[in-house]
């Protein structure tokens, strides 16, 4: 049985070159990578290139829970792709897109079997709508 796949997606009011910086540097994702304000990412790391591994540590802010998110990478396409396979075998990509100096950020995720799909859904948008807040941020 193969996994259903979740498209997420936003437009960001910044360059191809300053998203793709944002979205791979580790002292980037710590300040977005969570998908609301009582979560936080105290740690990243970015190993990109194919065979690579990323890992960041997404944790509530009071302490109740956390965990470790892990994958490695598949594809790199420097400004246009990022692929890459979760420990579960679950894979995702992230497609770059330039539109009229904006950048248009595309990722489609195999979906896990605990949680309901919109659920799934949910939190990627979160997380990536937290995305383009901080790289606008950075940009202006």
């Amino acid at each position: 049985m193969s996994a259903q796949r979740i498209t997420v997606e936003t437009i960001i009011a910044a360059d191809i070159r300053k998203t793709w910086d944002c979205y791979t540097q580790p002292r980037d994702i710590t300040k977005w990578n969570f998908a609301s304000d009582d979560w936080h990412c105290p740690a990243a790391e970015n190993d990109l290139r194919v065979g690579g591994k990323m890992k960041s540590r997404m944790e509530a802010k009071d302490g109740s829970f956390g965990f470790d998110f892990e994958a490695s990478y598949d594809e790199v396409i420097p400004l246009k792709t990022i692929a890459y396979t979760m420990p579960d075998g679950r894979r995702s990509i992230t497609e770059f897109t330039s539109e009229n100096g904006k950048t248009k950020v595309t990722t489609r995720f195999d979906a896990e079997q605990q949680n309901p799909i919109e659920m799934q859904r949910g939190g990627w948008q979160a997380i990536l709508d937290n995305f383009r807040k901080y790289v606008e941020k950075r940009s202006h």
